[in-house]
């Protein structure tokens, strides 16, 4: 049977210690982009080290179903985050290879790569460039589909091992109310009595927003996007998208408020509109795009 190396960066925490030392008096208080709590978060410290586990596997099997499987028979220490398995709670959400995406979705023969010797020169240096996709499932001559490396999601302060703290990004995403504010109607028959209570909307409506209501808040775009990078100074695709998502939506009668909420200097106007985002949403989402509609939106007002 084929054998795979997951080459996982791990971390585990330091104990707090609570030595009554008083603040620094140059330390930064808050951001000035707006309090957003970051500032009162810091990163955890403690000691980091790269671990390679080699175990069977089957190309189609996905990196999920890998890590489950060192947890259960290799080492139960290793610390991931996983729900579903099916890529709808995006709960799973890490760095493979470099690039943010979860874990149920991604398959050994899509992300495996093998070393190329032919790149190594003398003094031992790789070149860029030197590995190389498994195709079709091949294995090489000693029976290993390759090599994938894992590392928490970019842009958050790491819990432990590949877990990281999405709590900043939540944050950002409840500060914008997540959910419906309409004022409904109640539909009465000839006797009138309450007949239904119903937020009518036509097909083309829906679509203004069908595909936004898909995001998982994964954190993907978060960790692709290089100007959030701990949400400081920057309230993320994440939040934006959630914000996009009401906004467009025919039965919400709170757009205007919405879009005040995200009209700052730490809000949209702090995008550099890279388009990172948009390549990693396992929804499918072009999340650049939509917020570029969304400045669009603002500027029109």
């Amino acid at each position: 049977m084929s054998t795979v190396t997951l080459r996982v960066n791990r971390f585990a925490p330091r104990p707090d210690r609570d030595r009554g030392r008083g603040g620094s008096p140059f330390a930064k208080k808050s951001s000035p982009f707006g309090d957003s709590g970051a500032s009162s978060r810091r990163r955890p410290r403690g000691k980091q080290w790269v671990q390679d586990y080699t175990l069977n596997a089957r190309p189609e099997d996905t990196l999920l179903d890998c890590l489950l499987s060192i947890k259960r028979t290799i080492d139960p220490t290793l610390a991931f985050r996983y729900s579903c398995g099916h890529g709808m709670c995006g709960s799973d959400a890490v760095a493979i290879n470099g690039t943010p995406t979860l874990l149920c979705t991604a398959t050994i023969k899509d992300w495996a790569k093998q070393p190329n010797s032919s790149m190594v020169d003398d003094e031992g240096f790789r070149h860029t460039g030197d590995a190389v996709a498994v195709e079709d499932g091949a294995a090489d001559d000693s029976g290993s589909l390759g090599v994938i490396e894992l590392a928490p999601l970019p842009g958050f302060p790491v819990q432990r091992d590949l877990i990281a703290d999405i709590d900043q990004m939540l944050d950002q995403i409840r500060r914008l109310k997540p959910y419906l504010q309409a004022n409904g109607e109640l539909a009465t028959t000839a006797e009138g009595k309450i007949d239904a209570f119903e937020y009518l909307q036509r097909p083309e409506q829906l679509a203004k927003y069908e595909q936004l209501s898909n995001c998982i808040a994964c954190g993907t775009c978060e960790g692709s996007c290089p100007v959030y990078a701990g949400g400081e100074a920057f309230i993320g695709p994440a939040a934006l998208i959630t914000a996009s998502r009401f906004i467009n939506d025919s039965r919400d009668t709170q757009a205007s408020a919405r879009m005040d909420a995200i009209d700052s200097a730490d809000g949209i106007a702090a995008c550099q509109s890279v388009r990172a985002c948009s390549r990693e949403c396992p929804r499918g989402i072009d999340v650049g795009e939509e917020i570029w509609q969304l400045i669009a939106q603002i500027k029109e007002r």
